[in-house]
């Protein structure tokens, strides 16, 4: 019998990613016992979308906004991020006082790998509104530790989701694509991850840019009825970043609309006649590409088992292009080995609170490059 410490908390985990659809919400209730692994129950779950005039507000200031327009978009996303904690809160069913603490990631803005990093969502207005501690800003004590701030979630991937006797990846397919890389049991000492490159964000970029009113690729629709432009493909795959070896990140800073514009013109350079569906295709084809090279640059692991989450994982046509090109190993999405893969990254930033809570440091110095283990968040008090 285990004679450690036994903690139980409940948090809220709020994640806002480079996808910019909206804020995923999630209660959780951990519990440890001494150092070890903490089993997490997800108790609630919510998305709360952005409207237009919300996302547009953050695309804008990833590109750029005047300081004013700073000034009230942080404080405005903290309380959309309010909002969405009471929502979780209240879909969980459970006191505001056995809330240990809300987690926020934030929204990113700019990404500087190795140097600094930037996320938006006043905590101060999400502790008001809430009259819960919050725990903010996890990635820059990574960075001012020489690490890249991200991946994160390959903390969570090593605790929570491990296969007790076989090597598993995890790819994530938000806005940026990442992977993380677990061997059995979860050991951290060989927990590797790194950002692949594109999640959603060209993929979504080329549909928005190209049709009227339509945000994303339903059901992979336009893609299905597309034919990929290998050549474009293969030029793409030539960019710098995806030589670079790990650690690395990346973001919208490199994803940017100019690129996904050049990403279009080169598709109808290289195809008179090229259709909308055919260079949404490329799109997806290249993401999957992008995928493939990563695993066969920079996994040299026994994986056999692929698990894939984020929205791209809800995309089928996306899907079999990832599994087509990782074969043979077995693709599976996130919601059909655990829970709904859209709260992943939210149960992972509420456990990196926990582990604030705890004392416990959050990265993965093998995966940031951080000089070594930290505690990383801020805590601003109810």
């Amino acid at each position: 019998m285990s004679t450690g410490r036994s903690s139980s908390r409940v948090l809220v985990g709020l994640m806002s990613g480079t996808s910019l659809d909206g804020i995923s919400a999630t209660v959780v209730r951990f519990t440890a016992v001494g150092a070890g692994a903490p089993r997490a129950d997800l108790l609630a779950f919510r998305v709360v979308p952005f409207d237009d005039a919300q996302r547009e507000r953050i695309a804008s200031a990833i590109g750029g906004a005047a300081p004013e327009e700073y000034c009230r978009l942080n404080f405005d996303l903290g309380a959309w991020l309010a909002d969405a904690a009471l929502g979780v809160i209240s879909d969980a069913g459970v006191p505001r006082h056995e809330i240990a603490a809300i987690a926020s990631h934030g929204q990113t803005l700019w990404h500087v790998p190795g140097h600094s990093t930037w996320q938006s969502g006043e905590s101060a207005v999400i502790a008001e509104r809430t009259g819960i501690d919050v725990l903010h800003d996890f990635r820059v004590r990574d960075v001012a530790a020489g690490g890249q701030g991200a991946p994160l979630v390959p903390m969570a991937d090593a605790l929570l989701f491990a296969h007790a006797s076989e090597w598993r990846a995890f790819q994530n397919l938000g806005g940026i694509g990442n992977v993380t890389i677990v061997p059995p049991g979860g050991g951290m000492l060989a927990t590797r991850a790194f950002d692949t490159g594109p999640g959603v964000v060209i993929i979504d970029g080329v549909v928005r840019g190209l049709t009227a009113g339509v945000r994303y690729d339903t059901g992979g629709a336009l893609a299905r009825r597309g034919t990929p432009i290998d050549e474009v493909v293969r030029r793409t795959l030539g960019h710098p970043y995806f030589a670079a070896e790990p650690p690395k990140s990346t973001g919208r800073e490199l994803f940017t609309p100019e690129f996904i514009a050049a990403f279009v013109d080169d598709c109808r350079r290289s195809r008179a006649g090229a259709t909308v569906a055919d260079i949404v295709a490329t799109a997806v084809d290249f993401t999957a590409a992008s995928i493939a090279d990563a695993f066969a640059r920079f996994i040299p692991e026994p994986v056999r088992d692929v698990v894939i989450s984020g929205g791209g994982a809800e995309n089928p046509a996306l899907v079999d292009a990832i599994a087509a090109r990782l074969a043979p190993r077995v693709v599976r999405r996130f919601s059909d080995v655990f829970f709904d893969g859209e709260a992943k990254e939210a149960v992972a930033f509420a456990l990196l609170g926990f582990l604030f809570l705890d004392r416990r440091a959050a990265n993965v110095p093998s995966v940031t490059g951080a000089r070594g283990p930290r505690i990383l968040g801020k805590l601003t008090p109810a």
